[in-house]
């Protein structure tokens, strides 16, 4: 079965950082998209980042650039989100997500495609204060 576990959540003050980590298992982790998701009280679930595993692209969504970046390691199959900055706004349940096949040039992944053809995380609390 695939696996996708998050860790490194927790709650921190505005202007301070937090690392997400995500590590895959059962998974094919090659020339793939991965991507981190985010989901606050009463919104829809948005892309944050996503990281085309193959060629280490990346794609970032206009309200975390320049604050956020997304890296790998792929001989851990992990994927990190290393958070900087952190506003109040950033508060969310981030997920891990994970398609079967290549990101899509020049967009972030879309909720659905996951919903489709890849696979979710349990997902880690982000509370910024």
């Amino acid at each position: 079965d695939v696996q996708l576990v998050e860790s490194g959540g927790g709650s921190v003050q505005a202007g301070g950082s937090l690392r997400l980590s995500c590590a895959a298992s059962g998974y094919t982790y090659n020339r793939n998209c991965m991507a981190w998701f985010r989901q606050a009280p009463g919104k829809e679930r948005e892309g944050v980042a996503r990281i085309a595993t193959g060629s280490g692209i990346t794609y970032y969504a206009d309200s975390v650039k320049g604050r956020f970046t997304i890296s790998q390691d792929n001989a851990k199959n992990t994927v990190y989100l290393q958070m900087n900055s952190l506003k109040p706004e950033d508060t969310a349940m981030y997920y891990c997500a994970a398609d079967r096949y290549p990101c899509s040039t020049g967009t972030m992944l879309a909720n659905q495609v996951v919903d489709v053809t890849g696979y979710w995380g349990q997902g880690t609390q982000v509370t910024v204060s």
